[in-house]
């Protein structure tokens, strides 16, 4: 059904009221995204905090302050990126999304990138990363790298909470926005997306 989304604003409406999962009970408001539609650098965190619950948009907070500054460092500002989360409501006290919620947002965030079609989906943070790559990721050793994913390059990086926390990631993060721009500049072209059966539509 999803596969029916032409325009994120379609997607964003076969998405409604959604109570699909328990995180819908504690919401205020649903944090689908924000941005360019044509972008070619996604950005997709890990879930809304208490600023982007209040909000409705993503990464309005201290580390989306961080965020813009990151973007402006390579000339860039939200209105030529796309940025999303994992899942589209805030987990009750920030905690880390469980797997039945990502897995019950997957399809949407498939929908997304889809649509949007972007060269390059950049990770913020490990979960983020875990989730998309379907498998555990250590940021420590993966953070700015360039990796083929279904139709489009991955790059996971620390997020920018992290730098607000310890200041020597925020000097990481620095450098690998500067590999995003880098791989943009590059313009190299995306690995081509897999036909994926069935059952396997809406996953990563």
């Amino acid at each position: 059904m999803l596969e029916e989304a032409g325009t994120l604003d379609e997607l964003r409406d076969m998405l409604g009221l959604c109570t699909r999962c328990r995180l819908s009970e504690g919401r205020n408001k649903i944090v689908f995204g924000y941005g360019n539609p044509e972008a070619r650098l996604m950005f997709v965190g890990e879930a809304p905090g208490k600023a982007e619950d209040a909000q409705g948009l993503p990464f309005v907070g201290p580390a989306g302050r961080l965020l813009d500054e990151l973007l402006a460092g390579i000339g860039l500002a939200r209105k030529d990126v796309y940025i999303t989360n994992v899942v589209k409501c805030r987990p009750p006290g920030n905690r880390d999304p469980l797997p039945e919620e990502t897995e019950t947002c997957n399809p949407f965030l498939a929908g997304q990138i889809r649509l949007i079609r972007p060269s390059i989906v950049c990770q913020l943070g490990r979960i983020a990363a875990s989730v998309m790559m379907k498998r555990s990721v250590q940021m420590t050793k993966m953070h700015g790298q360039r990796l083929i994913g279904p139709g489009y390059f991955n790059v996971p990086v620390f997020h920018p909470a992290a730098a607000l926390r310890t200041p020597a990631t925020r000097g990481l993060l620095v450098e690998d926005f500067a590999n995003l721009k880098k791989y943009l500049d590059e313009d190299q072209a995306p690995p081509e997306p897999p036909s994926p059966e069935p059952e396997q539509m809406g996953l990563f």
